[in-house]
């Protein structure tokens, strides 16, 4: 289903050879359909794409281009069409493909405008992407010149929603890996950037994550880290008793200069908060393409200030830092 035969002859020299043994197994543990039982159902719908060249692809644009209408006729388009929807549901994105308006659940268009100006340019870079859903981000770090873009995420679908988009976009240097920060081997030290959007508080410890993240980097790479946070001092924290949002696997909520005081302790340098903006229902919302619950449900109808557990409603903030 997933062919990484690229990347592996990439791995071989340089810095990222000491994973290359392992990743097989690792790929073949993440797809497992003794583990995930409707990866067969996926695997059929991605073998039902007709093999269609895009005239256009660009991986600037807010809603990533692949293809243009005139490319395919009303009939392929459907078939297209028919395959992309039984990937449901989109999380990331958005996407226009041949014309079909993939809106998904989250504008990561939007998130990526709060970053790009604030971090080193991506151009000729090794980059990984932790938990990258199904690689928007991927590829508009590869729009930006990247050398080589690795997303790591362990969810099966997203995987193969990349592989479907992938289907179309050819052989470039992306690939997202159905795989987590712990299968990356310790101290590797491989990466001019790495991010974390919207991984931090997933994490029981957050203070290992950080540390994790920093180890995949080489001496004076970069981490640009994105999470929710909450106002308060630098020892002020939120720990959820049991949801947050709906979510169930909420941690830790920091505030920034906790935050930046974690980065610190960490052993980052040149630790800056870029960006702190509060989660509206306009960037995360249900569509066509996301028919679940999505933000609207998760706040309180009365007071949209505030989750419907009575927590602080959504806060997300950028924060840029170096490895020494």
């Amino acid at each position: 289903m997933i062919d990484i035969s690229e990347l592996l002859a990439a791995m071989q020299t340089g810095l990222l050879a000491p994973w290359a043994d392992r990743l097989p197994e690792q790929v073949a543990k993440g797809l497992d359909t003794r583990r995930y039982g409707d990866i067969p159902k996926w695997q059929h719908a991605l073998e039902q794409l007709p093999d269609v060249h895009p005239s256009q692809i660009d991986l600037n644009a807010a809603y990533i281009q692949v293809g243009a209408e005139h490319d395919v006729n009303e009939d392929t388009r459907k078939e297209i069409e028919t395959v992309f929807r039984q990937l449901h549901p989109w999380r990331k994105g958005p996407y226009n493909l041949f014309g079909i308006h993939i809106e998904t659940e989250w504008r990561s268009d939007w998130k990526w405008d709060r970053v790009k100006n604030h971090i080193e340019p991506l151009h000729g870079r090794t980059v990984m992407d932790v938990g990258c859903g199904n690689g928007y981000h991927c590829w508009r770090i590869a729009g930006e010149g990247a050398e080589r873009v690795i997303g790591i995420d362990p969810t099966p679908l997203f995987v193969i929603q990349f592989l479907a988009l992938k289907h179309f976009i050819g052989q470039i240097p992306v690939d997202v890996l159905p795989l987590g920060i712990d299968d990356v081997p310790p101290q590797l030290a491989a990466f001019d950037t790495v991010f974390s959007m919207g991984v931090l508080y997933h994490r029981r410890s957050p203070l290992d994550h950080i540390l994790q993240l920093r180890d995949c980097l080489k001496p004076g790479g970069e981490l640009v880290l994105e999470t929710l946070i909450v106002e308060g001092d630098d020892s002020e924290v939120l720990m959820p008793e049991d949801r947050y949002a709906s979510m169930a696997n909420v941690w830790f909520i920091p505030s920034t200069a906790l935050l930046v005081r974690w980065l610190k302790r960490c052993g980052l340098q040149d630790v800056r908060v870029v960006d702190v903006t509060p989660t509206t229902t306009e960037e995360q919302h249900s569509t066509d393409w996301m028919r679940f619950h999505s933000l609207r449900e998760f706040l309180d109808p009365d007071d949209p200030t505030k989750t419907i557990e009575g927590y602080p409603a959504p806060v997300r903030c950028v924060v840029v830092a170096n490895r020494t």
